[in-house]
């Protein structure tokens, strides 16, 4: 079981995104704030869970916490202010729509920029450690998947209801034969150069 909390005196929010090795499509980000003392022996990183399994807790915390938002940054942004700080930006403005506002903030990760005045803690690999890091995890890639099977509506030669814009062979050659969409990130365009 992950640990509830970093500590115990302040509201602690967890926050993850999702997105940031794709070729295509917006970045996303989650932030979550559970009752104290809560449990959930199911929640996990994201990564390390099935699709039903991803879903099925998608509905749990959204009924169980006590706030939680989710946010987007697009690919435009992305170009423009690099996948990093689009990151950064996507947290932050999902911690903006939180009905509360937290006293602590829990990033996955080794780095963040700093939001308001709330103090941070960035904690490595922390979607594998604390429950509402994992919570953030499995939202922001939920949301995430679920933004790009719509997309894959509109341009199925890319195949995002499978690879969900990440670099896949099958992504990058169709990126090769059709060109780019109007949601591919323009600055990745680098990762195309990798041999087949």
């Amino acid at each position: 079981m992950l640990q509830k909390a970093y500590q115990e005196q302040l509201m602690e929010a967890g926050c993850d995104e999702a997105g940031r090795g794709c070729l295509a499509g917006p970045v996303f980000a989650a932030a979550v704030i559970f009752p104290p003392d809560y449990e959930n022996t199911l929640l996990n990183d994201s990564k390390k869970l099935s699709e039903k399994q991803r879903e099925h807790l998608r509905r749990i915390i959204e009924k169980d916490a006590v706030s939680y938002s989710v946010a987007q940054v697009d690919n435009g942004i992305i170009d423009k202010i690099n996948i990093l700080n689009a990151s950064f930006l996507a947290m932050h403005l999902a911690i903006d729509k939180l009905a509360l506002q937290p006293e602590l903030l829990l990033i996955d990760g080794n780095r963040f920029k700093p939001y308001k005045k709330i103090p941070h803690i960035c904690v490595v690999k922390g979607d594998a450690k604390f429950m509402s890091i994992a919570a953030a995890s499995i939202l922001a890639k939920t949301y995430r998947d679920a933004f790009m099977q719509a997309q894959h509506d509109l341009f199925p030669q890319y195949g995002w209801n499978q690879n969900k814009g990440y670099p896949t062979e099958f992504h990058r050659k169709a990126i090769l034969q059709h060109g780019q969409s109007s949601l591919h990130r323009r600055s990745f365009s680098m990762q195309l150069k990798i041999d087949f």
